[in-house]
C-alpha cells in the first residue's frame, strides 16, 4: 500500500467518530438493560423523557435538536409515550400552531425511578477515570459539542 493510500485508510480502532459511537451504544445499552424490561422504555423514549424532565414545554422538533436524534425516531417515541400516558401535549401559549410536550404525572414517576439508575451507571463508568481526567473529559466533550453544533457559527 502506498504512503498516500495508507494515510487515507480509516482505522476504525483509532477513528474518533466510530469510537464515540461504540461507546455511546455500549453505555446506552447497559443503562437500557436496567430500565427497558421494568418500564417498557426504549432508548429514544428515555431520551425524550430525560430532555422533557430537564426542559418541559418543548416541541418535538426541539427535542430532536437537543438529542441530535432523527425526527422520525423522536416522533415515534413521542407517540408511544403519549399513548402510554407518560407525556402530555398542549398548544403553546401565544402560538396555536405549535404543540409542546411535558411529562405527565405518570411520566414523572417513571423518570423519578429511572434517573437514579442512569446516574448510577454514569458514576460507575466515570469511576474508571481519575478526577482530573473526568474534568478533562467534560471540558473536551463541551469543546467538541460546541464545535459540531450547527447553530454555532464557524470561525
Amino acid at each position: 500500500m502506498s504512503k498516500s493510500a495508507a494515510e487515507t485508510r480509516v482505522r476504525l480502532e483509532r477513528f474518533l467518530p466510530y469510537r464515540l459511537s461504540v461507546l455511546t451504544n455500549r453505555v446506552s445499552s447497559a443503562i437500557a438493560a436496567s430500565y427497558s424490561r421494568r418500564f417498557g422504555l426504549s432508548i429514544p423514549e428515555w431520551r425524550v423523557m430525560a430532555v422533557l424532565a430537564d426542559s418541559p414545554g418543548l416541541a418535538a422538533s426541539e427535542v430532536a435538536g437537543r438529542t441530535a436524534m432523527d425526527k422520525v425516531a423522536v416522533s415515534r417515541a413521542v407517540a408511544t409515550l403519549l399513548r402510554a400516558g407518560r407525556l402530555t401535549r398542549r398548544m403553546a401559549t401565544g402560538d396555536r400552531r405549535r404543540s409542546v410536550l411535558a411529562l405527565s404525572a405518570a411520566g414523572a414517576a417513571v423518570y423519578a425511578e429511572v434517573a437514579p439508575i442512569a446516574l448510577q451507571h454514569e458514576r460507575e463508568l466515570l469511576r474508571a477515570l481519575a478526577p482530573a481526567d473526568r474534568a478533562a473529559l467534560q471540558r473536551i466533550l463541551s469543546l467538541l459539542l460546541a464545535h459540531t453544533d450547527p447553530e454555532t457559527p464557524s470561525p
